[in-house]
C-alpha cells in the first residue's frame, strides 16, 4: 500500500523586526540563530543595514518605513505569528508603522529589546527614536528587556532625576503601559549579574548569574529572542524569562571570538556539545 503523507506540525513562528549585522553576532542574525536553536521558525523584517565588525558599528542605513511595513504586512497576511520580537528599528517613521501593525494584533506577545547603543557604546538611537519608542511601542509591549543603562535612559528621558534606582525605572516604564520589564544588570557594580523582572505591581523575581570573562556581541538580542521563543511555546512570562536566561548563559559560556573585537554567543552550543560527545 502507498504510504500516507502526514504533514509535520508547523513550529511556532516568531516575527522579528531588526537591523542586519554582517558579523552574525547581533541584530536579525542573532534573532534567527536563537529562535532556530530553540525550535521556532523565525520570520524577519529588516529595518536597517549596518556596516560593522565585532569591534564597532561604522554606519547605519535605515530602511524606508514603507518597505518595513510592506515586508511585515505581506508576511502577516500569509502566516500566523506566535510572537513579535523588536530590536533596532532604524527610524521614528519605522517605529510608527510597526506600532500600527502591532495594534492590529493585540493578542500576540511583543518582546522589545530597546537597542540604544552598541556594546562598545556606539549610539544607535536618537532622542526622536527614544521618544517614539516610549510613546508608540512601550505601551504595546508585553516585556521590555533593557540593560540598566537603557532602563535609566528610557525612564529619565523626560525627568530631571539623576539617581533613579532600577526599581523606580521599572515602575516608570510599566507606567508607560508595558506589562513587564526585565532589567539586566551586567553593567552594575555587583559581585554577580542580577537580572530583575518587574510588573505593574512591582518586583516579580531576580535571577543571579556568575560573571563571565570577556565582552559579548549580541547577548541582549539573544536573551530577548529566547524569551520570544519561550512565549511562542506558551510559557508564562516569569518562566519564559528564567528559561531564556539559562539558554543565554549557556551561549555565553560557549562564546567564541572570531575577530579582534567582542565574543559572539554560540547559540548552537548544544550541537557543539553533542559533536564533542560523538567524537569522544
Amino acid at each position: 500500500m502507498p504510504s500516507i503523507f502526514v504533514p509535520k506540525p508547523t513550529p511556532p513562528l516568531v516575527l522579528c523586526f531588526a537591523a542586519s549585522d554582517p558579523t552574525g553576532g547581533a541584530g536579525i542574525q542573532a534573532d534567527l540563530l536563537t529562535l532556530a536553536s530553540m525550535g521556532c521558525h523565525p520570520l524577519s523584517v529588516i529595518t536597517a543595514i549596518t556596516v560593522q565588525d565585532t569591534a564597532r558599528v561604522d554606519e547605519v542605513l535605515a530602511i524606508d518605513a514603507e518597505w518595513v511595513m510592506d515586508q511585515a504586512r505581506m508576511l502577516l497576511e500569509d502566516v500566523p505569528v506566535a510572537a513579535f520580537k523588536l530590536g533596532m528599528l532604524g527610524s521614528p517613521e519605522s517605529m510608527a508603522v510597526i506600532a500600527e501593525i502591532l495594534a492590529d494584533y493585540p493578542d500576540i506577545p511583543v518582546i522589545l529589546d530597546p537597542v540604544l547603543a552598541s556594546g562598545r557604546g556606539d549610539e544607535l538611537a536618537t532622542d526622536d527614536m527614544i521618544s517614539a519608542m516610549r510613546d508608540l511601542l512601550i505601551p504595546q509591549t508585553s516585556i521590555l528587556t533593557p540593560n540598566s543603562h537603557e532602563a535609566r535612559r528610557l525612564a529619565l528621558f523626560e525627568s530631571d532625576e539623576d539617581d533613579m534606582d532600577l526599581a523606580a525605572c521599572a515602575a516608570h516604564l510599566t507606567g508607560l503601559g508595558c506589562e513587564y520589564v526585565l532589567i539586566t544588570g551586567t553593567h552594575e557594580a555587583t559581585p554577580r549579574v542580577l537580572n530583575s523582572l518587574y510588573d505593574a505591581n512591582g518586583h516579580v523575581q531576580t535571577d543571579a548569574w556568575d560573571r563571565l570573562p570577556g565582552s559579548y556581541h549580541g547577548s541582549g538580542c539573544t536573551l530577548a529572542s529566547a524569551i520570544a521563543a519561550a512565549l511562542a511555546y506558551g510559557q508564562d512570562v516569569p518562566t519564559a524569562v528564567r528559561d531564556a536566561q539559562h539558554f543565554t548563559y549557556e551561549t555565553l559560556k560557549a562564546a567564541f571570538r572570531p575577530g579582534m573585537g567582542q565574543y559572539i554567543p554560540e547559540r548552537f552550543f548544544w550541537a557543539q556539545d553533542a559533536q564533542t560527545e560523538g567524537n569522544a
